[in-house]
């Protein structure tokens, strides 16, 4: 062997690293090295860090070397590295192979051998790397699940045990961010007594979802709970029943409800773990998080800057563009933004950025369609919002835009089958306002003042802080005899609007995007005359 071939070999830990012979190998129990899968993105990666061996590498270095030319999505480089560390560290909790340095860059810090060129020796030690052991941090959204159990021989019960697991696997790694182990791997702890944190060393994720099926004589229960895999603690559990006749018919429904609960217990947990040094994902996970309860002005005041200080950490984060501008586009829409030209304007530069950085990822077409509706540009919007849901079917809210695409577009009545379908995914969903206020709105456009003016009180009593479901109301109440409440309900729309909107019809048809000229048609029958009968005038 030559010293340059030499040179290109890399021994460390049980690892042979030589691109030459066809990538990473490890020592069996043998002695032989066999090859150790890796993708092709993963190896070109740990070369680089390798050769760098002690060196920090920059993210901005990484990302020319391995995707060069490329623009990359913010968690591909973090979920190439989990991949490495799975391979590498082999579960073991007190130290990795690969260093992070935070809001730097990576450092490889293991050590190296190259085989000598001289064959008079077996290879040649590099110096060591002063480095101070560290704990292997699993990814923020990582989580495992197990193979749901059942008491029951019956090959029905199991079947629907499996196919419950199979279908949270595929569910939940829809959302955004999440890093789902694959069923295969799951499967091998299946009766297997293995203690949540040790499974959590092995797979290096943070949670763990366990469950069990307990049939009866007449219906079935599926109990879900959720496993801090580094506190052993339980998070969350939820019950579920069906018909023991219409097992798979109920299937459906209980992983899209089981998902969706887990998904915002795990954003919620996130954002409350403590942390010295915060990071961008810190930031995003409490933006989210204050985004599950009734919004007014302050409280979107208060997610901008959360998302604002994410992208100030890492202003390539995928996740803090997108969020950012949906946020500032739904601040817009709820009529309670300072500056909403300018906020829209600038949540398109942030959409068109992330879109085109992140194609297949829902959050982004969801931007991007917030960003097309807030400029009048209905139908485009709603496609984009098919998009994202396409991508996530679970994502309850995406029914609710679907159902505002449909209503402003003016297939009126499929907006409240949509908007009802994300309350029965996720009842008790801390964004169901919203929801009730789709059908509200809904049913007042098509001349229902009654059954308008129930969804409305019920959008108020869950969250009163915003001016256009004052104006909502007005009108519904108003057009259902109800005068002198009507003008009451006027009055709080114009208290906490801030551009005058509800001053004048004029002055609300000036500033709205009031749909295709369909629904402003309608608009006008309904909306509008409840409005002006409660007062507001023309000019």
């Amino acid at each position: 062997m030559d010293a340059r071939a030499a040179e290109e070999i890399f021994l460390f830990e049980g690892f042979r690293l030589d691109r030459g012979a066809g990538g990473l190998f490890h020592r069996d129990d043998a002695g032989s090295f066999v090859p150790v899968a890796t993708g092709a993105r993963a190896l070109d990666l740990l070369i680089l860090l390798v050769r760098r061996r002690g060196d920090l590498v920059s993210r901005e270095e990484i990302l020319s070397a391995v995707w060069p030319g490329m623009t990359v999505g913010d968690s591909n480089l973090p979920t190439q590295i989990w991949a490495l560390r799975r391979v590498l560290d082999r579960g073991r909790a007190n130290r990795s192979c690969i260093q992070t340095v935070a809001r730097r860059g990576y450092r490889f810090v293991a050590e190296v051998a190259h085989p000598a060129a001289d064959r008079r020796s077996t290879f040649v030690r590099l110096a060591p790397v002063d480095s101070t052991p560290q704990s292997i941090v699993a990814p923020h959204l990582s989580l495992v699940v197990l193979p749901f159990k059942t008491l029951s021989d019956n090959p029905g019960h199991q079947c629907f045990a499996e196919r419950i697991t199979d279908d949270l696997t595929t569910d939940l790694s829809r959302f955004t961010g999440m890093r789902v182990i694959s069923r295969s791997t799951a499967s091998t702890y299946r009766n297997r007594p293995v203690a949540a944190k040790q499974i959590g060393r092995e797979l290096g994720v943070r949670y763990i979802l366990e469950g069990s099926i307990h049939p009866s004589a007449n219906h079935v229960r599926v109990n879900a709970q959720l496993i801090d895999a580094q506190t052993d603690m339980h998070l969350w559990a939820e019950r579920f029943d069906c018909d023991a006749g219409d097992l798979f018919g109920a299937q459906d429904g209980i992983t899209k409800r089981a998902a969706v609960g887990l998904y915002t217990e795990l954003i919620c947990t996130e954002a409350s773990r403590p942390t010295e040094d915060p990071d961008a994902y810190k930031y995003i996970f409490q933006g989210r998080a204050l985004q599950f309860k009734p919004m007014d002005r302050q409280n979107w005041a208060n997610v901008v800057s959360l998302f604002e200080r994410a992208l100030a950490l890492d202003p390539h984060s995928a996740e803090a563009q997108g969020w950012l501008a949906h946020t500032l586009v739904q601040r817009a829409l709820d009529e309670v933004a300072d500056a909403p030209a300018a906020d829209i304007a600038r949540a398109a530069e942030l959409a068109a950025r992330v879109l085109a950085a992140s194609p297949r990822r829902a959050f982004t077409h969801l931007a991007k369609g917030q960003v097309l509706r807030a400029q009048g540009q209905y139908k485009e919007a709603l496609l984009e919002y098919e998009t994202a849901s396409a991508m996530n079917p679970d994502w309850p809210g995406l029914y609710a835009y679907l159902s505002d695409g449909k209503l402003w577009t003016g297939s009126v009545e499929d907006a409240i089958p949509l908007a009802m379908q994300a309350i029965q995914i996720s009842p008790d969903n801390p964004e169901v306002a919203n929801w009730y206020f789709g059908i509200g709105r809904t049913h007042l456009v098509q001349a229902r003042s009654r059954e308008a003016l129930a969804w409305l009180e019920k959008t108020c009593s869950a969250n009163s802080g915003l001016p256009t479901i004052h104006a909502w109301l007005a009108s519904a109440c108003a057009l259902d005899g109800e005068i002198e409440r009507a003008r009451s309900e006027l009055g709080q729309a114009r208290l906490l609007n801030r551009d005058g909107r509800y001053s004048s019809i004029s002055r609300l048809k000036e500033l709205g995007h009031l749909g295709v000229p369909k629904v402003r048609a309608m608009l006008e029958d309904t909306f509008f005359a409840g409005l002006r009968k409660a007062g507001m005038p023309e000019e």
